[in-house]
């Protein structure tokens, strides 16, 4: 059973600023501790001319959320809902490393996401923390059970709220966010669908052809029996996955073979699991603008949304 905690949240409401826009037009609000929790829109190109006159902003609503995984533990989620409709669904992001910052799900909210998803598509945009990233408690444990149930306890409080059907709740994990998002897949079979960009599949193999750093950072998270490699390698649960599934890979990536996610498709299809393979020429992270032609068609089918301008 998910407990629902603290939470924190600016309201729609629309404010005169004279200075202080950022080049990408937001302008982040903090709760006092140092997090953003506002999106602001532009209503005029004008605004970015910095000039000394009074512009006025329409604020749209990000929320902060601190719940609980089943073992009691802190989970920290960020959230945004586009003003004034219904929402068609909901999507849940999940992050994968941050080079020593451990930001979690504040990485995504700072990168726009829950904004671009949730006005573009009428939906509900999520992002959670893995545990030992930002407020979520640790220790993190290399894409494990516990970040999964941290997952599934995001999941849970997406289910609880209004107008939300199920069926139309997408997973979204990158890197270590899809090696656990696989996973969760596993135990959660009533997603609308599942999106695994970057991630490994059979956990053993990627061990073994990974850089001594990885290795030292899974044995010191996840260590090295055959249960803790099983436990982080959907390959060998497909047979237990329901909802379809989207994979994205970057055919040069040189943190994830290209080879896992082919696998992967390749048992899926097996399993009889509706699985799309689309596969970019680039590395680990893939450019949004390769991302565009392929999300935005599989999310309308989904959502099926009345598609808001920008």
């Amino acid at each position: 059973m998910t407990s629902f905690g603290k939470t924190s949240e600016v309201g729609q409401s629309t404010a005169s600023v004279s200075n202080g826009w950022r080049a990408d037009g937001r302008l982040c609000w903090s709760n006092g501790g140092g997090a953003p929790f506002v999106d602001i829109e532009r209503l005029s190109d004008q605004c970015l001319t910095c000039t000394p006159i009074n512009v006025m902003v329409f604020i749209r609503m990000v929320t902060r959320h601190l719940i609980e995984r089943e073992d009691g533990a802190t989970v920290e989620l960020f959230q945004a809902q586009a003003p004034g409709a219904t929402p068609r669904g909901a999507i849940l992001f999940v992050h994968g490393y941050q080079a020593g910052l451990f930001m979690g799900a504040q990485q995504v909210v700072d990168r726009g996401a829950l904004h671009r998803f949730s006005s573009g598509l009428n939906i509900i945009a999520a992002a959670v923390s893995q545990p030992g990233f930002g407020a979520s408690d640790g220790p993190a444990d290399f894409c494990g059970p516990s970040t999964q149930q941290a997952i599934i306890a995001a999941l849970s409080f997406l289910k609880e709220q209004p107008y939300i059907d199920p069926g139309r709740i997408v997973l979204y994990g990158h890197s270590r966010g899809a090696i656990a998002s696989a996973m969760v897949a596993t135990q959660v079979p009533d997603l609308g669908a599942v999106i695994l960009s970057g991630g490994v599949y059979d956990f053993k193999a990627a061990f073994d052809s990974s850089s001594s750093g990885v290795r030292q950072a899974i044995q010191y998270e996840a260590g090295l029996s055959s249960e803790a490699f099983l436990a982080r390698s959907a390959l060998y649960h497909t047979h237990e996955i329901r909802s379809k599934i989207l994979i994205l890979h970057g055919r040069q990536d040189d943190r994830a073979p290209v080879s896992q996610a082919e696998i992967f498709a390749e048992s899926l299809s097996d399993a009889e699991v509706p699985v799309t393979l689309s596969l970019f020429e680039c590395g680990h992270s893939i450019p949004r603008e390769y991302l565009r032609g392929v999300l935005r068609p599989y999310l309308e089918q989904i959502f099926d949304p009345i598609v808001t301008s920008h």
